[in-house]
């Protein structure tokens, strides 16, 4: 079971109890003779900055930072095609990966994010519970937490500027799991000027009132609920190794959650659901997977399959075209998916998206 499809499981217990209880130079080349020295060399800036060497291999590796918008350090784990260092001249799009909660870049390690040689994967930190947004307070225990500056100010202009990309919309795309896929279709409705096309993989991308339980999920994790629960839980689990610590206010991120006298309206702003026409508006491209959890209400795919049939519902209203695939309980997508909230269900999935966004990509 990965960390992301755990923390559902808690998230969904937590709201079952609650309910009862009511500019830069770019990096010189490195030769492919080297290529399998080394992560190639960095030039910081853009608010970036180097606060441990990379570890991984010229190809596979992972940088580590700080940054003034968000607190601690952070992980970029960046995947290069293999033939990157062998044509100097050749410039190459980039998919933006969004990792789910309470998952670190440094944990994707999805095979399907190696095989590609026409584009480079970034995969950002985006904390355990940083909901790939600039929270509404900034005072929390929990620090500065400013992800879309870290991502769309800092990030992408740090990798344009240190790696061959493409710098441009038509060059880049953004996918996302779980958390992250609501971060990927926020990233795209807020900014469509960066990005053509964008992809939920098991995402949270319905905060309506009429998806409360994924609003909860969100709130789990800013109160700790994982930690209250492992408090109540009589020594099956240790509080204290909960990702969600410290806890803040339920309100820390997006405001209010609670629909009264229009105090969510912040989280109506945010709600991927009721802002697909600015996808449209941009001709962005955007791709929906879901499983169905097999039906089971304490399983979190149950939960996002729900949100992407809202999402898919918005659409059709709106006359988009998409692509959209409910793999149901996984037969018959691949040998490792089984409908639920995992890893397995993640890598087919990415199987059948990397190609797709390459065969768009081929006309850049």
């Amino acid at each position: 079971m990965t960390r992301t499809a755990h923390w559902w499981r808690l998230a969904v217990a937590w709201m079952v109890a609650a309910v009862a209880v009511a500019v830069v130079a770019p990096a010189a080349p490195v030769r492919a003779a080297d290529a399998a020295a080394a992560p190639p060399p960095f030039t910081y800036g853009f608010g970036l900055t180097e606060a441990r060497p990379a570890v991984g291999t010229a190809t596979d590796f992972h940088l580590t930072v700080t940054t003034p918008q968000v607190a601690g350090e952070q992980h970029i784990k960046i995947i290069l095609p293999s033939g990157y260092y062998d044509d100097p001249d050749r410039r190459y799009p980039v998919l933006y990966f969004l990792h789910g909660s309470p998952d670190d870049p440094v944990g994707q390690n999805y095979p399907a994010l190696t095989m590609s040689d026409d584009m480079i994967t970034v995969i950002p930190d985006g904390g355990a519970r940083g909901w790939y947004t600039n929270w509404l307070n900034q005072k929390t225990a929990a620090g500065a937490q400013n992800w879309e500056n870290f991502h769309l100010q800092q990030v992408i202009p740090f990798i344009d500027a240190n790696l061959r990309t493409v710098a441009a919309k038509k060059a880049r795309a953004v996918a996302g799991v779980s958390m992250g896929g609501f971060g990927a279709f926020h990233y795209a409705q807020i900014r469509p000027d960066l990005f053509s096309h964008t992809a939920s993989l098991s995402g949270d991308i319905d905060f309506s009132v009429r998806h409360m339980g994924l609003r909860m999920a969100v709130v789990a994790s800013l109160i700790d609920g994982q930690g209250a629960l492992c408090a109540l839980a009589s020594g099956t689990c240790d509080p204290n190794d909960s990702p969600y610590k410290p806890a803040v206010d339920s309100d820390a991120a997006f405001g209010s959650p609670y629909p009264v006298f229009n105090a969510d309206w912040r989280w109506n702003q945010v709600d991927p659901s009721q802002n697909m026409a600015k996808l449209a508006a941009a001709g962005i491209g955007v791709s929906i997977y879901t499983g169905d959890g097999g039906g089971a209400v304490g399983s979190p795919e149950f939960w996002v399959a729900g949100a992407a049939k809202n999402v898919k519902e918005a659409m059709d209203a709106l006359g988009m075209s998409y692509y959209y695939v409910n793999y149901g309980d996984g037969a018959g997508w691949g040998t490792r998916c089984d409908g639920h909230h995992n890893g397995g269900c993640w890598e087919e999935t990415l199987r059948d998206l990397i190609p797709r966004l390459e065969r768009e990509f081929s006309t850049v």
